[in-house]
């Protein structure tokens, strides 16, 4: 991943804008997109937001789940595809004037960075995409085991714990 710090407004997204522009990503390319794949996305997403710009991407809670990061109110309006391909826009958030499918235009700087991560990412499916979020370390990891796991499903993954993984990764890539 290589984005830039300057300049750009950067507001903070619903949810549902970041993962109707994957969705419209995928529509376009043919890459299939499943509801476990969109959130790990759109959590991957903010997470090198987060990192790279020190602000969020998007303006909902991330709650570790058992199977990763999950951004509860995003979930809850794509479960109806099970495990089956996304065919639609996220429900409540249509078609704009251009024909994006995203309610709150982002600035050119977030549009790189969705870019980036999409073609980065889009190449793994839902549970490669999960795998790369249980790994030891992760701020997934972190909240699930400081909360005892299974026996609390729902603990916040802090902006914070987010930022400070991501920020390490950029570091890890830098030249020296």
């Amino acid at each position: 991943m290589n984005t830039s710090k300057e300049g750009g407004s950067m507001r903070t997204l619903s949810s549902e804008s970041v993962a109707n522009y994957f969705i419209q990503r995928s529509f376009d390319e043919g890459v299939p997109l499943t509801p476990m794949k969109l959130l790990k996305l759109v959590y991957i997403a903010h997470g090198w937001h987060l990192g790279y710009f020190d602000k969020p991407l998007i303006n909902d809670a991330v709650q570790a789940w058992q199977y990763g990061p999950v951004i509860p109110d995003l979930y809850r309006k794509i479960k109806r595809f099970g495990r089956m391909t996304i065919d639609a826009p996220v429900e409540g958030y249509g078609v704009v004037g251009d024909g994006n499918l995203i309610n709150t235009p982002p600035d050119e700087q977030t549009i790189a960075l969705l870019d980036s991560v999409w073609n980065s990412y889009s190449k793994f499916d839902g549970i490669q995409l999960s795998s790369m979020t249980h790994q030891r370390g992760t701020p997934w990891d972190l909240a699930w085991h400081e909360n005892h796991g299974s026996q609390y499903q729902g603990a916040i993954i802090s902006n914070d714990l987010i930022k400070s993984h991501y920020q390490s990764k950029i570091q890890q890539n830098q030249p020296r």
